[in-house]
């Protein structure tokens, strides 16, 4: 879930000024890393029962535990705030970033978002009447970039009053922000979900560990 977040939807988490989504799919991602990695090193210690090497894999148990339970955590307290976020960073992004120099990035994040959710601009097509991009222009009447178009030709944006150009009430930035809110709400769940199951492994570790200390224990009583 945080690789897919990452490399398929890394154009999107571009328009928002925090990175705070990028941080909780990065710890997703981390946190699975590292459970697939030492999860050889669990299953060594439990087969040799060696104290050491399990001690140190129930630490690194909880701690992926601890990771998981804040990233779910951060999800959903950052789908409360990213509203507000995204109409400022949207709109200015639009305005002052769009096929400037240097934005290569992020005029390709635009057209690709204009064309998947099928609208125009960040409340409404409108909004590119005020950007450099058709300020610069020198072009009267409507202009909008072509990955606005219904039917996307070379510069089917520049025509006067474009029949095909996407008019959607709320523009781009309410489809995106339903888009990333429930994308926040999927990668909490996944995390706090994950974080309940390593909390199983955490407590069967525990368990198996005091089991050898007990053990160890009570040998070294009967040697005495």
């Amino acid at each position: 879930m945080g690789l897919w977040t990452l490399l398929e939807k890394s154009s999107y988490i571009s328009f928002l000024a925090y990175s705070t989504l990028s941080i909780s799919a990065y710890i997703l991602l981390f946190a699975g890393a590292v459970v697939m990695i030492t999860g050889f090193l669990g299953c060594c210690a439990v087969i040799r029962e060696k104290k050491a090497c399990l001690l140190f894999y129930l630490i690194i148990l909880i701690s992926v535990y601890a990771a998981e339970l804040a990233a779910g955590i951060l999800a959903y307290i950052y789908y409360e705030t990213i509203s507000e976020e995204l109409k400022d960073s949207l709109n200015e992004t639009i305005i002052h970033n769009y096929a400037q120099p240097g934005m290569n990035d992020v005029t390709y994040a635009i057209d690709h978002l204009q064309q998947d959710f099928k609208c125009c601009g960040s409340d409404s097509y409108e909004d590119w009447r005020y950007s450099l991009y058709t300020i610069t222009a020198n072009t009267s009447g409507t202009i909008v970039p072509d990955s606005c178009c219904k039917t996307m030709t070379e510069e089917c944006g520049r025509r006067d009053h474009p029949s095909n150009i996407y008019r959607v009430e709320g523009g781009c930035m309410t489809k995106l922000e339903i888009f990333l809110q429930e994308h926040l709400l999927l990668i909490g769940a996944i995390s706090i979900g994950i974080a309940c199951f390593q909390l199983i492994g955490v407590s069967m570790s525990a368990c198996f560990l005091c089991v050898l200390y007990k053990e160890e224990k009570e040998e070294l009583y009967n040697t005495i």
